[in-house]
């Protein structure tokens, strides 16, 4: 007999999170569902972050070291190296609750034609309570679990539904859409849920079962200038081929609000010329709306944004997880 391979393989990146990937292992190693192996995908760290998980003395963890390639290239070895075939992630810094991977497999139970298995998550800035993820729409009221009905409605008037520590997706189709798409510096999490999204069913539970810790520089620090040339934003426009005609309005909503982010982000940056030109983007496709007005007129007037406008990035940016 050939040797019993894991019902779930989980995967985690890593790289130079020497004080958190403790509690995160810590996280995994407390889940009520057992039946799983850790891989931890060492991307070239360079603090004692590998020394740290090299010092759990359980037989489920496997750790593989790689030159330094990105989370997307960290995310697609674990994929690969996965002996199951269905693919939980988890953040270095981030941690599950005991019932996250229980929950994950009664989805898959429960809605076996769905692809992708995702549960809400708590959102959590230093010095600050932790806030539940907002989830407007998703699935019938009333309900709790359920088949989301329109990812992309639900993505632009919520919380991103899906964030990287708090998903699970079969392996062969995650392999289908050719894994996490490297060389997107933001926002290459964000395209592959939406990439996944437009093939594949997606069951979700609203309860809060990770814990995401949003990144100090989201509020704290001045944002990273946007990619250029939009990666993100022309494979999305890519995936309006593809998708049902109902859902191709929501699809462009979508857009809108990758662009709206982005101006946001240049504003902040005083770089009114590069905002406008995202705003004139994301009015492409819903047209000039009050709050691309509202945008457009900030984007003319340099200088330090007004507190409230600077919270209102920081919140949009938390979308964003690589800034």
């Amino acid at each position: 007999m050939g040797e019993k391979l894991p019902a779930l393989s989980v995967v985690m990146p890593l790289y130079n999170k020497e004080h958190e990937v403790g509690r995160a292992i810590q996280s995994v190693l407390a889940q009520t569902f057992a039946d799983y192996e850790l891989l931890v995908v060492d991307d070239g760290s360079t603090d004692k972050g590998p020394d740290v998980v090299a010092a759990w003395n359980d037989p489920r963890i496997r750790m593989i070291r790689q030159n330094n390639g990105g989370v997307s290239a960290a995310r697609n070895r674990g994929i690969a190296e996965a002996r199951a075939d269905l693919v939980a992630f988890l953040d270095a810094d981030d941690e599950w609750l005991p019932e996250f991977l229980e929950t994950i497999i009664r989805l898959r139970e429960k809605f076996p034609l769905c692809r992708v298995f995702a549960t809400s998550y708590m959102i959590c800035y230093m010095g600050q309570p932790p806030r539940l993820a907002i989830l407007r729409g998703g699935f019938p009221a009333g309900t709790s679990e359920g088949r989301l009905l329109d990812y992309f409605q639900t993505a632009t008037f919520s919380d991103p539904p899906i964030t990287s520590s708090a998903v699970a997706v079969d392996k062969k189709s995650i392999i289908e859409i050719n894994g996490f798409p490297v060389g997107i510096i933001a926002g290459e999490d964000l395209l592959t849920w939406a990439r996944l999204a437009v093939r594949f069913d997606i069951a979700y539970c609203a309860s809060p079962l990770a814990r995401f810790y949003a990144p100090q520089q989201m509020s704290d620090r001045p944002p990273r200038i946007p990619q250029q040339p939009d990666q993100v934003a022309q494979s999305l426009s890519e995936i309006l081929d593809i998708v049902p005609l109902e859902t191709q309005q929501s699809l462009k909503e979508y857009l809108a609000l990758w662009h709206r982010m982005r101006a946001v982000v240049f504003i902040m940056l005083n770089r009114g010329i590069d905002a406008r030109l995202e705003i004139r983007n994301a009015s492409s496709y819903i047209g000039m709306n009050t709050r691309l007005q509202v945008l457009n007129i900030i984007s003319k007037f340099p200088g330090t944004l007004p507190s409230r406008t600077q919270h209102l990035a920081s919140k949009i940016l938390h979308m964003i997880r690589s800034f």
